[in-house]
């Protein structure tokens, strides 16, 4: 069984993802990286901002990652998500998955961010230019 690299941060570094991913065994490395943008539903976004329940979403992330590194036979995933005020265009969270072959990569990546959405306790406010919405419901 493989080791997952789960984390929550306050910053993130998308380029290190590559060197964690890489393995002898993998001709597939895929990585998905979200950033802040600039509009949501034709408003204006000014910033964002994350939090989380630390210790919950740990271990939902890790629960994530190796349930997708035992579908796709994956050699190696990363699940790393960051918390606080957040600009535009700055990245908020990287999921990777490498393995022998890029179709398990690619199907990997899309359950890992996909599914962190549905069940990892990290939520997002949503700074407008008039208003500050939560955009899922905050404990």
């Amino acid at each position: 069984m493989i080791e997952p690299i789960i984390e929550i941060v306050d910053q993130l570094d998308p380029g290190k993802v590559y060197q964690e991913l890489s393995h002898p065994k993998s001709g597939g490395v895929c990585v998905f990286v979200g950033a802040v943008r600039d509009s949501t539903q034709g408003e204006e976004v000014v910033s964002l901002e994350f939090e989380s329940y630390q210790s919950m979403a740990l271990k939902e992330m890790r629960k994530i990652a190796l349930e997708a590194a035992e579908k796709w036979e994956l050699n190696a995933v990363v699940v790393r998500h960051a918390v606080g005020a957040k600009e535009i265009e700055e990245a908020v969270v990287v999921v990777g998955a490498s393995a022998p072959h890029r179709d398990a990569c690619f199907q990997a990546c899309r359950y890992l961010i996909d599914t962190l959405k549905e069940r990892v306790p990290i939520w997002k406010k949503e700074y407008f230019k008039n208003k500050t919405v939560w955009v899922s419901a905050h404990p």
